[in-house]
């Protein structure tokens, strides 16, 4: 009897219906606690939109659309349980991971970003990864302390 006939799902409809893993970053899971309240809103969106899933009839239909949710949930789940929460450093006195850092680079504006993990790194918003180079080379820096990233010089001008 052909495939057509029959309510097994074809190769290409199971092939759909179980997505790669998300790719996990070999760095520390380190967070905000910002940063671990993001990753618990990502995995309670992916759970729920799961969830919504489960409300389709067709079969196939249904593991298409549960496809990318449960991937996601996997993802969360494992970097909820992986999250390592750094609380907010005592002091201003050297750039450490949650530090505001402002800073020159040769002759561009100054700009500011906040050091934090890669799950909630953003620079668009403000925000960049502490395993960025730019972030690696200001770490333990100093107000007045200069660095080089990338054959330019960056001068720390604040540390909040």
């Amino acid at each position: 009897m052909s495939v057509a006939f029959t309510k097994e799902e074809s190769s290409e409809t199971a092939a759909e219906t179980r997505l790669p893993d998300r790719p996990i970053s070999g760095h520390p899971n380190l967070v905000t606690q910002n940063g671990l309240e993001q990753l618990q809103a990502s995995l309670d969106a992916a759970r729920a939109a799961y969830d919504a899933a489960n409300g389709i009839e067709d079969v196939n239909e249904k593991r298409r659309q549960q496809a990318v949710p449960l991937r996601d949930a996997r993802y969360f789940a494992q970097r909820v349980r992986s999250a390592e929460l750094i609380p907010d450093p005592a002091s201003s006195d050297t750039i450490a991971f949650g530090s505001t850092v402002t800073y020159s680079r040769d002759e561009h504006p100054p700009q500011t970003y906040r050091i934090v993990g890669e799950a909630e790194a953003d620079p668009k918003s403000g925000s960049i990864s502490f395993a960025s180079p730019v972030a690696r080379a200001l770490m333990g820096k100093q107000v007045g302390d200069i660095v080089e990233v990338s054959d330019q010089e960056l001068e720390v001008l604040s540390i909040s």
